[in-house]
C-alpha cells in the first residue's frame, strides 16, 4: 500500500495553507526529508543490522556473559546496580532524574570491563514534561504535524533530562473501543495510523537521533494487539494472514521504512502463537521481508509470559522460543541471562543468534552517540514546560477536538456572555485532562493541567463563572444535582463537562460498557430539565455510547484527554477563538452490543436493509454507527465538488492517477476542512472493505475562499495482500469517493489495467 506521508494541496485562491504546527517545534516542517538509509542497508543484508566496524570490534572482545548482559533491560535502580556489579546489563527503563541516570551510567562506563554505556528508556507516549493530547486525539486532528510536534517537543525534554529511548509511537489499529489502549493509538484505520506514526517517528528521531534533542523511537506493539478479543487487554488475537498484512502491519512497515530504531513485541497471541515467540512476524516479516536492522525489545515480562500462554514449559523454554523468533532484548524477566549457556550447550539457540541480538543493540547505542557522550548535562534537565512547549500543546489540543453536534447553533459562545455555569465532575479536573501515560517525566507530575473552569474564566474575563460538580465521575450519589440545577438556572449558559478519568483508559483499563460512567448522564438530564441553554464537553480516552447526548444535548464537543493546556484549549473552541476542524478517527457505536462496528468492514452477502429482515442487522438497533469515522462539524460550512480524475485507466505497473476536487468555505468565518479520499474495489479475489481511506488533507480557508486539493493514486493504493501474504494488484473497476467523512457521496471510478 502507498505509504505517502502527505499529499500536496494546491491553492487556487491564495497561498498553500499548511498546518500551523508544521514549524512549531523546530524540525517538524522538514521531517519528510528523512532518508531511511539504515533501513535500506539492512534490507540489502537480509534483515541483519548494518555493518559497523566499531560494533564488530567490540563483539570480538565480549565474553558470553557480557553479551547476554546486553540483552537485559531492568526497571529499577536497585536491580540495575546489582546487574552492573557483574557488568551484565544493557539498559534501564522507568528511572527518571538526570542525577540518578548519570550515577548508573558512571557505573556502566567506569566500572565495567568494556565500558559499554546503558540505554535509558521511558514511556514518553504523548509528552515528557509537557503533556500533549492523547494519541487517539492526535488521530482526530487528521494532521501528521500534530504528532510530529508532540514528538519533537517530547524528545527535546526527555533527552535533555537523560532519557535516550521512548516506547512510542504505539500504532495498534483497532476496531475495539472497549479496549483501554485505544487511547494510545490512532484509531480504526491503518492508513491514518500510518501517516501519524511515521510523522511521530520522524519527530522523535529527526535526521540523526544522536542529537541532544532527539530520542530513539520504538514501534509498538508488534503486532495485532488491537485485535484483542472482547477488548480485554492482553487477550487472544485470531487473525487471518491477509488481515494481518492489510490491516495491522502497514503502520509498522512504513515506520521501518522511515528508519525507526526499535520495535516492541506485543503481549497477545497471533493465530495461536504468542508474539514473543512468533518467528513468522518477528523474524520472517519484520527482520526478513521488511529488512529491519534495529533491535526488538520484549514488553514487560513478555518472554516470561510465554509460560502462562502455554508455549513454554519453563524459563529455558521461553528463552529458547523468544531469541530465535527475533526478540533481542528482554524486559524485566531474566530468562536470557539465566539460561543462555545451558541452551547453547543443548544447541537450542546459537551463538550467531546471540551475536545478532547484541549487534543490533550495540548499533543503536552507537547511533545514539552514547559511546562518545554517555552522560547528560544535569543542568539541562527539564522540570517545567517552556512557554513554547505550552503553546504547542495548546494549539495541538485545539486541532484535535471534534464538534459532534451543534444545533441552533449554540456554539461558539459569545465572549460577552454575562455568566457561565460549569457543571460536571471533570469541570475542575486537573490530571484527568492529561489522560493515560502522563506524569512519568520529571516535572510532569508537578505541572497540573489548566482546568476547564480556569480556561473559561480566562477566555471570558467579564463573565461570572461558577463551578458545581453535581456528582463524581463513577459514583451513584445524585445529591449534588439540585445545586447543579440551581447554578444552571442562574447562568446564561451551562457547560457540562463529563466523561472518564485518566485511569479509565489506557493499559489494563478495559470496560465492559462504554456509556458515561456513574450518574453523569442523569446529571446532563437534570441540566436539560432547567430549560436553560447548555453544551456538553466530553473528556475521555475512547469512543463512548452517547445516544442520549446526541438526542438531548444542543451541542456536544469531543475534547478527548487534551493535555496540560486542556482547559485553555477547550475554552478556545467553546468561544470560537479556534474553529474546530477535527474528525473522528474511530466510529462511535450506538450501543455496546454493536461492537465491533467500523467503517472499513466487508459488505457480506446480505448487507443491512431495514426493509428486509433477513439481512445483517439488529432487531432492536438502527444500523450504522452513531457518528461515523471521519465525522466532525465546524462553525462554518464547506462545499466539496468538482471531482476529476486525470485518467480513467491505471496501469497495474507504474501507473498514476491524480484525483482532484475543489473545496470552498461557504460560511461566514475561517475554518478547517479535512478532505478525505476513499477507494472501493467491488470485485476482488479477496473480498475488500466497502471503503478504504487512501488520502486526506486538512486545509484552512477564509470565509468565501476556495482551493483545489489533489491526491496521487498508484497501484499500491488499490492493491492488497492475499492469504499467502503476496501483494496483488488486480485488474478491474475501482470506485473513488471524496468528501468530509467516510459517508462521502461524491464519486467517480477508474479501471486498473
Amino acid at each position: 500500500m502507498s505509504q505517502q506521508v502527505s499529499h500536496e494541496t494546491t491553492a487556487a485562491d491564495g497561498v498553500n495553507r499548511r498546518s500551523v504546527l508544521a514549524g512549531l517545534a523546530g524540525g517538524v516542517a522538514s521531517m519528510g526529508l528523512l532518508a531511511p538509509a539504515a533501513t535500506a542497508a539492512a534490507a540489502e543484508n537480509g534483515g541483519r543490522p548494518q555493518h559497523d566496524e566499531r560494533v564488530e570490534a567490540l563483539l570480538k572482545k565480549m565474553t558470553l556473559a557480557e553479551k547476554v548482559g546486553q540483552l537485559q533491560l531492568v526497571g529499577d535502580e536497585t536491580t540495575a546496580r546489582a546487574a552492573l556489579a557483574d557488568g551484565r546489563l544493557g539498559g534501564v527503563f522507568s528511572v527518571v532524574g538526570a542525577a540518578k541516570l548519570n550515577a548508573l551510567q558512571h557505573l556502566a562506563v567506569e566500572r565495567t570491563r568494556l565500558k559499554i554505556p546503558l540505554i535509558f528508556g521511558l514511556d514518553v507516549i504523548h509528552g515528557y514534561t509537557t503533556n500533549f493530547p492523547i494519541p487517539l486525539a492526535q488521530g482526530a486532528s487528521f494532521d501528521p504535524a500534530v504528532a510530529g510536534a508532540d514528538a519533537t517537543v517530547s524528545a527535546k525534554e526527555a533527552r535533555g533530562s537523560g532519557i535516550h529511548w521512548t516506547y512510542a509511537p504505539m500504532m495498534d489499529v483497532t476496531h475495539e473501543p472497549r479496549w483501554g489502549r485505544i487511547a494510545e493509538g490512532y484509531g480504526e484505520d491503518p492508513y491514518l495510523a500510518t501517516q501519524l506514526a511515521v510523522s511521530k517517528v520522524r519527530g522523535y528521531q529527526g535526521r540523526d537521533y544522536s542529537a541532544p534533542d532527539r530520542l530513539a523511537a520504538c514501534a509498538k506493539h508488534f503486532v495485532a494487539y488491537g485485535g484483542a478479543e472482547g477488548g480485554r487487554d492482553y487477550n487472544t488475537v485470531d487473525v487471518s494472514l491477509q488481515r494481518l498484512h492489510n490491516f495491522y502491519l502497514p503502520p509498522f512497515k512504513a515506520s521501518v521504512e522511515a528508519g525507526v530504531a526499535t520495535v516492541m513485541a506485543s503481549f497477545n497471541t497471533i493465530s495461536g502463537v504468542p508474539a514473543h515467540g512468533n518467528g513468522y512476524v518477528l523474524h520472517d516479516v519484520l527482520k526478513g521481508r521488511y529488512g529491519f536492522g534495529g533491535f526488538v525489545v520484549s514488553d514487560y515480562t513478555g518472554i516470561q509470559e510465554l509460560i502462562l500462554h502455554g508455549l513454554a514449559g519453563d524459563g529455558a523454554d521461553a528463552a529458547a522460543a523468544a531469541l530465535p523468533a527475533g526478540v533481542d532484548m528482554e524486559m524485566v524477566s531474566t530468562n536470557y541471562a539465566e539460561f543462555a549457556q545451558r541452551l547453547l550447550d543443548q544447541r537450542r539457540i546459537t551463538r550467531d543468534q546471540i551475536d545478532d541480538a547484541v549487534r543490533r543493540i550495540l548499533l543503536v547505542k552507537f547511533r545514539l552517540g552514547l559511546f562518545d557522550h554517555p552522560y547528560v548535562d544535569e543542568s539541562t534537565e527539564v522540570k517545567a514546560p517552556s512557554p513554547a512547549a505550552l503553546a504547542a500543546s495548546r494549539q495541538a489540543a485545539g486541532r484535535c477536538m471534534v464538534l459532534l453536534k451543534n444545533d441552533g447553533p449554540v456554539l461558539p459562545l459569545a465572549k460577552s456572555v454575562g455568566s457561565v455555569a460549569v457543571v460536571g465532575p471533570l469541570g475542575a479536573a486537573t490530571y484527568d485532562l492529561n489522560g493515560t501515560w502522563s506524569g512519568l517525566g520529571t516535572g510532569a507530575s508537578t505541572t497540573p493541567p489548566v482546568t476547564v473552569v480556569d480556561g473559561i474564566k480566562a477566555a471570558a474575563p467579564g463573565a461570572t463563572v461558577t463551578y458545581t460538580a453535581g456528582c463524581t465521575v463513577d459514583g451513584t450519589d445524585t445529591g449534588g444535582f439540585a445545586a447543579a440545577q440551581q447554578a444552571a438556572r442562574a447562568a446564561d449558559v451551562t457547560v457540562v463537562v463529563v466523561g472518564e478519568t485518566a485511569a479509565m483508559s489506557g493499559e489494563a483499563a478495559a470496560r465492559s460498557t462504554i456509556d458515561l460512567p456513574g450518574v453523569q448522564q442523569q446529571l446532563v438530564a437534570a441540566i436539560k430539565e432547567t430549560g436553560k441553554p447548555f453544551v456538553v464537553v466530553l473528556v475521555n480516552g475512547r469512543p463512548l455510547t452517547i445516544p442520549y447526548l446526541h438526542d438531548n444535548a444542543p451541542a456536544v464537543l469531543e475534547a478527548w484527554a487534551p493535555g496540560v493546556q486542556g482547559g485553555h484549549a477547550i475554552a478556545d473552541v467553546l468561544f470560537g477563538t479556534v474553529n474546530p476542524g477535527g474528525k473522528l478517527p474511530v466510529s462511535f457505536p450506538r450501543a455496546v452490543g454493536q461492537i465491533p462496528i467500523y467503517y472499513n468492514h466487508e459488505n457480506t452477502g446480505r448487507p443491512a436493509d431495514p426493509a428486509n429482515k433477513y439481512t445483517s442487522k439488529y432487531l432492536d438497533l438502527e444500523s450504522g454507527p452513531l457518528y461515523e469515522f471521519g465525522h466532525g462539524l465546524s462553525y462554518t460550512t464547506f462545499r466539496i465538488d468538482g471531482l476529476r480524475l486525470s485518467d480513467t485507466r491505471l496501469p497495474a505497473r507504474g501507473g498514476r492517477i491524480q484525483v482532484s476536487v475543489r473545496v470552498a468555505n461557504t460560511g461566514s468565518r475561517a475554518g478547517d476542512e479535512v478532505v478525505q479520499l476513499y477507494l472501493r474495489d467491488p470485485v476482488a479475489s479477496i473480498v475488500q472493505p466497502v471503503r478504504r481511506l487512501r488520502g486526506f488533507q486538512r486545509v484552512t480557508l477564509a470565509a468565501g475562499a476556495s482551493t483545489a486539493v489533489s491526491f496521487t493514486l498508484t497501484p499500491d493504493d488499490v492493491g492488497f495482500y492475499d492469504n499467502t501474504a503476496a501483494f496483488r494488484v488486480e485488474p478491474g473497476k475501482i470506485e473513488v469517493y471524496v468528501g468530509n467523512s467516510s459517508a462521502a457521496t461524491l464519486s467517480s471510478s477508474f479501471t486498473v489495467v
